[in-house]
């Protein structure tokens, strides 16, 4: 993995280059296909959930009234769909243990 703290896609095939054995072609291609089926997901609006790891969730956000920091001008907010993770329990805890 890089040493910058961020995984990458390509860390991704690494690993599973070397933990399962296949090529880093088809390991790459394994990535982009898991990567490519979350994204269709949520592109349907469909959450995703990934057991021990956890879950990518849409909610529609309403339209609202916000403000300027600069001004202080009311301005409203457009209605939109945003997506959260909310990492599973254990996660956390492997978070919190540091492991």
């Amino acid at each position: 993995m890089s040493n910058a703290g961020t995984l990458t896609r390509a860390d991704l095939a690494e690993a599973v280059h070397d933990t399962v054995g296949l090529s880093r072609a088809d390991s790459s291609d394994m990535v982009e296909s898991v990567l490519s089926h979350m994204c269709t997901a949520l592109a349907d609006g469909e959450n995703v959930k990934i057991s021990g790891f956890g879950s990518f969730v849409l909610r529609d956000k309403g339209e609202r009234i916000g403000r300027n920091p600069k001004t202080g001008v009311e301005v409203p907010i457009a209605p939109r769909r945003v997506m959260t993770f909310r990492a599973s329990q254990s996660m956390r805890q492997r978070i919190i243990d540091g492991a």
